[in-house]
């Protein structure tokens, strides 16, 4: 079941006009299929999800959806530079909660806020929907929230590599929830400064593991540098796992487990 919300709000968030190539197949959102759970989208300017929950919550994830990024375009009109920053805001305890974990997450990571904002939106979507569904999945991007009642596996989107979809994230324990985001200066218009064709976080934070990401792919410009970024991003308070894919060369670090993907992922 697919359902399909188009909402208007201000654009304060978009950095670029896209471009057609951006709207190729979103081949990634088939990363997680958990059984007996209903999937449904929700398109609200720049942010496309793809949710799935024990029943249809589109309403209320559109809702939720509308309110986190209304939160976050008000602070970017008080603060315009919050939008194009690189390097990490200033602490502040008088923004929005959710633009408090996203400062809180770059900062930790070394990065602009704005590198935290698919995961932020993902887990703030995905928390207000784990009151009416015990199982949340919601992919931003690219970027997850996953709750579910056991074992999942995540199948790893890696552009052209070798390993791309064909290599998952197993994860024992998604414990409250746990954020799983991924960045690439191969895939897609995100920015990076990094050539890795994936780096993809896990922590209890969606804009953690989102700012995470990036602060990793940043640093990597050959195979070489694999080990060097992880050692880095080891250092991360609450990073949990990290992943890293260039080229047909793979490094792995903590709470996760690569397997290889056959047949149907869940």
């Amino acid at each position: 079941m697919r359902q399909t919300h188009d909402c208007f709000v201000e654009p304060a968030m978009k950095t670029r006009q896209p471009s057609p190539s951006d709207y190729r197949e979103r081949t990634y959102r088939d990363q997680i299929d958990v059984p007996d759970l209903v999937s449904f989208e929700v398109v609200c300017q720049e942010t496309n999800l793809m949710i799935q929950a024990q029943r249809p919550l589109d309403a209320e994830a559109l809702s939720a959806t509308l309110s986190c990024r209304g939160e976050i375009e008000a602070y970017i009109r008080q603060f315009p530079a919050f939008a194009t920053t690189l390097v990490p805001w200033p602490k502040t305890d008088f923004a929005p909660p959710i633009v408090r974990r996203m400062v809180d997450a770059a900062r930790l990571a070394g990065v602009g806020p704005m590198a935290a904002v698919a995961g932020a939106i993902s887990e703030y979507v995905g928390r207000t929907l784990l009151c009416l569904s015990d199982q949340v999945v919601v992919e931003n991007g690219g970027d997850l929230f996953v709750k579910t009642n056991g074992p999942l596996v995540a199948a790893l989107f890696a552009g052209i590599s070798p390993f791309s979809m064909k290599m998952g994230i197993r994860v024992e324990d998604t414990k409250n929830g746990l954020g799983i985001c991924t960045s690439s200066g191969t895939v897609g218009h995100s920015l990076s400064c990094g050539r890795a064709d994936a780096v993809c976080v896990v922590s209890e934070s969606g804009a953690l593991s989102d700012a995470a990401a990036t602060a990793i792919g940043n640093q990597i410009h050959s195979p070489a540098d694999i080990d060097a970024v992880i050692r880095y991003g080891r250092q991360i308070d609450g990073v949990l796992g990290i992943i890293v894919v260039m080229e047909t060369h793979v490094g792995a670090w903590g709470a996760v487990e690569l397997v290889p993907l056959q047949g149907k992922k869940g």
